[in-house]
């Protein structure tokens, strides 16, 4: 009877057992478990450009101020944009990705020494597009880790691909958000050629600049259809003429569908320079940010200049293009089905990127007592409030006209209604009004959304003011707070890290439940435990545990014997 007990009771402690594991626990927490660890994240300052671009340099001639951080604009590029592409050397020209006729620069009529005719080509080219070959957006530009909307950007004219090489679908580093800003002298004659390499018709304003109303041919030049000139439908080209009068910070823009074409990237900064002798300026600034080649004017009262250009995406809006390769229904989607009034913006970017790769391209990195120019644009639809932590600057400028210097104040909130533009003086003085000390310090929009990425905190324009004694090894900041690597993980931007995770050493804010999908890999077809799989492993381990404690004197007499001979 007491056997047949025993029987009986590991009997149902095999069919308990085997029930057990089939339930499925996957969802039940444990408060102590570590969730998997995400993938590796990017490198801070991946290895895209050579370290010695960052270095101050002359190139034909070009002085090139030195650009600390970790993806620098090509020098090459800037000795090309400073001289015009007809006035370098081949060997220069060719470590460039720009056209012969790109940047044309010529004829100094009035003898002081600088180019007064200036030509300058822009083509339209289209970012993170579909295409019918494969499923990946190209050209390929990522505004933050695995987040490609797609833009339409004015854009120097290139030779060759649109692509970094022939293996790649990255976009070649000329065809960038913002669009370039451009930089002429004040009184030259100036030609902006739009040649329109794109499907849809565009045109070129030239917002708040000194141009005539009609060119010498009596054609139009303020770029509005609806009442100045038809449009540049593709394959057509168009020449803008202006010989600006006035020096200030200025803006060009197609002025075709303009509140979808604006909000795609067809908008960048004009800047007129003050006359000066042998003024070479740098005639344009891809993807904003320093200028490494400052006019003369500038280098009289600054020791750095930024360009800052603010932008915002509606992903609704940029994924419209990304939804056919037939610009018949890409016109309806956009023109006709799309509505600006129901649009929310998603991405907020500065100079063509959201954090953290703002961090790579448009920190401001400064030395103590310089004053540093800063050109800020905001090119977003709704309002922008730029808030530099630990310095308070002085507002010059106003939309390209100077404020009378008796009127001028220091903020540390600098509130810009789009397409606005505002003049700043940095100055890096500690006296705790002007700058409280070297640090990283924080530049970014206080209007909160500005700061996140589809509502991912932190994100979108974020950027920092870092003193050179601050940047560690490879020109990386050297940060005192949390560790950055965990924002460079695309699993970051799509939820799933928490941002918590790991925060002390009992991760008690953490989420047990945390899986990186790209780490946990999926099983394979047919690999899943399903319930009656489970069954039976569970049948069988209870089967084998019954077993053992049924002979479990017989099981203690062998281990026994088994150490006796041993010994």
């Amino acid at each position: 009877m007491q056997r047949y007990r025993v029987t009986l009771a590991g009997g149902v402690f095999a069919l308990c057992f085997s029930f057990a594991v089939t339930a499925d626990v996957s969802s039940m927490p444990d408060a102590h478990a570590k969730p998997a660890q995400a993938a590796a994240p990017e490198p801070f300052c991946p290895p895209e450009r050579p370290v010695r671009w960052r270095d101050a340099q002359k190139i034909d001639g070009v002085e090139i101020e030195e650009e600390r951080v970790c993806l620098p604009d090509n020098p090459y590029d800037i000795a090309a944009f400073v001289k015009g592409t007809n006035n370098i050397s081949m060997p220069t020209l060719m470590k460039t990705r720009l056209a012969a006729d790109s940047v044309i620069k010529r004829n100094d009529r009035d003898g002081d020494g600088d180019p007064d005719e200036i030509i300058i080509k822009l083509e339209v080219a289209e970012l993170n597009g579909a295409s019918p070959d494969t499923t990946e957006p190209v050209h390929g530009f990522a505004i933050a880790p695995g987040i490609k909307p797609a833009f339409w950007v004015f854009a120097p004219k290139v030779r060759g691909m649109a692509t970094k090489d022939a293996h790649s679908i990255e976009a070649n580093p000329l065809l960038r958000p913002p669009s370039p800003t451009i930089r002429v002298e004040q009184g030259d004659t100036v030609r902006i050629v739009l040649e329109n390499t794109h499907y849809f018709p565009h045109t070129i304003h030239l917002h708040g600049v000194d141009h005539p109303y009609v060119d010498a041919k009596g054609e139009g030049n303020d770029g509005v259809p609806q009442t100045s000139e038809g449009f540049i439908i593709p394959g057509q080209a168009r020449t803008y003429d202006i010989t600006p009068r006035q020096p200030g910070t200025f803006i060009y823009h197609c002025h075709v569908q303009t509140h979808t074409h604006l909000a795609m990237g067809l908008i960048g900064m004009l800047v007129v320079e003050e006359n000066r002798p042998n003024n070479w300026v740098q005639t344009l600034n891809v993807g904003a940010g320093k200028v490494r080649h400052p006019a003369k004017a500038i280098r009289e009262e600054y020791d750095q200049e930024y360009d800052l250009v603010y932008q915002a995406v509606d992903k609704e809006l940029h994924q419209i293009v990304q939804s056919s390769n037939d610009p018949r229904v890409i016109a309806k989607r956009m023109n006709r089905e799309y509505d600006l009034t129901d649009a929310t913006e998603d991405y907020f970017l500065l100079n063509g990127r959201s954090f953290p790769y703002t961090l790579r391209e448009s920190l401001l990195v400064v030395e103590p007592d310089q004053n540093i120019k800063l050109r800020m644009l905001n090119a977003q639809s709704e309002l922008l409030a730029v808030h530099t932590h630990g310095h308070k600057a002085t507002i010059t400028h106003y939309d390209g006209v100077a404020v009378n210097p008796q009127a001028r104040i220091m903020r540390d909130i600098f509130d810009l209604a789009p397409a606005q533009r505002v003049d700043l003086k940095l100055t890096t003085t500690d006296d705790g009004l002007h700058n409280y000390g070297q640090g990283i310090w924080v530049v970014h929009d206080h209007v909160e959304r500005g700061i996140t990425t589809d509502g991912m905190n932190p994100g979108g324009n974020i950027s920092a003011i870092v003193y050179k004694s601050y940047l560690g090894p490879g020109d990386v900041p050297k940060v005192q707070g949390v560790d950055l690597s965990r924002y460079f993980t695309e699993a970051f931007y799509q939820r799933k890290l928490p941002v918590w995770q790991n925060i002390d050493e009992w991760d008690s804010l953490g989420d047990p439940e945390a899986r990186s999908q790209e780490t946990v890999q999926p099983p394979e077809a047919g690999e899943e435990a399903s319930p009656w799989r489970r069954f039976w492993i569970g049948l069988l381990i209870g089967l084998l545990a019954y077993v053992l404690f049924s002979n479990r004197e017989r099981a203690r007499e062998l281990f026994c014997r088994y150490v006796l001979e041993k010994s």
